[in-house]
């Protein structure tokens, strides 16, 4: 049986079957961290693929849990075995472990440039960690992998043994995969604006995209980023200036205050330094006093956000 799901250029396939008999770039054994290869996945391997694959490894070893390293693979059909260490000795493996040794197998084949790579349900065998569980953690894994700018693989298999496996990661991987791509990608979309105070007053950009209008500098934030760092990028992008202290003042959700689609968008109060000038994404830049706040029309929102920022400054926070 097999099931499956494109992420951009990469496949992504759950197989039942055996990992050992895969033609692939590289399979992946749920490792202890001396590498000795014992029972469950490690031990098919060794019996299907020879010892010179275990010898190769222990030489290696021992690795830190949740790192990984490649050897040769034997008489297998794959070119390389990816060892990752889901646990040590004592056979305990955990959340972390799991995922630590699923992200490291990744970069391992980012190194050596493979297009294949098939996984077995980590920590499952001996470790006795839950199939499903293992399979988000791992469907999580592979999800940040794909986000990456340059990558290698094409395809990305999750190969279990029996049904029961099988099951669990077709719902753990694909479901999660599916629910990720398909309801999450839509929005809604996480936003940053900034109420610069200035001694003459606060800053507005003149937008250059639609919707026009002038607004408060801001955008959207990068993947990776956090709030603070999104919102100092963005203000060095449209105004040229640098934040100091930046605070945040209040998020604001309402599925309609965007015309475009869903925004949250977290406003931060700070004082500016520099010489405010528009950036490439501003048509223009004036710095307003308070007095003329209520005379402005704005894009967005932002004259309600701009109000309630006046109640703020006289001490009647709205919040």
């Amino acid at each position: 049986m097999i099931h499956k799901m494109k992420i951009k250029d990469t496949e992504i396939k759950i197989i039942q079957g055996d990992i050992t008999e895969l033609k692939v770039d590289a399979i992946v054994n749920a490792a202890n961290n001396k590498l000795v290869m014992g029972g469950g996945v490690a031990g098919a391997i060794k019996k299907k693929g020879g010892l010179a694959i275990e010898k190769e490894a222990v030489k290696l070893g021992p690795i830190k849990i949740g790192s990984a390293v490649a050897t040769s693979a034997g008489s297998l059909p794959a070119k390389h075995v990816i060892h990752a260490a889901v646990m040590g000795l004592d056979f305990h493996t955990d959340e972390t472990k799991i995922r630590d040794s699923c992200r490291s197998a990744l970069e391992i084949a980012d190194k050596l440039k493979l297009r294949s790579l098939a996984f077995p349900a980590l920590g499952c065998g001996t470790g006795g960690f839950a199939l499903l569980a293992s399979a988000k953690i791992m469907a999580q894994e592979v999800l940040k992998y794909l986000r990456q700018e340059k990558k290698s693989l094409q395809e990305i298999i999750f190969c279990l043994y029996d049904l029961k496996a099988y099951a669990a990661f077709e719902q753990g991987v694909l479901g999660y995969l599916n629910y990720v791509s398909a309801k999450l990608s839509g929005g809604p979309y996480i936003t940053v604006d900034a109420i610069i105070e200035l001694d003459e007053g606060i800053v507005l950009i003149q937008r250059s995209n639609p919707p026009f209008g002038w607004a408060l500098p801001g955008g959207f934030v990068d993947y990776g980023e956090s709030l603070e760092d999104a919102v100092e990028r963005e203000m060095r992008e449209e105004t040229g200036l640098e934040l100091i202290n930046p605070k945040q003042f209040h998020t604001y959700s309402e599925p309609n205050r965007d015309p475009r689609f869903h925004t949250i968008c977290t406003v931060f109060i700070a004082q500016g330094i520099g010489l405010p000038k528009p950036g490439d994404d501003a048509a223009g830049l004036r710095v307003v006093p308070l007095s003329e706040i209520k005379n402005l029309e704005l894009a967005f929102d932002h004259q309600k956000i701009l109000s309630d920022y006046l109640l703020y400054k006289q001490g009647k926070g709205p919040f």
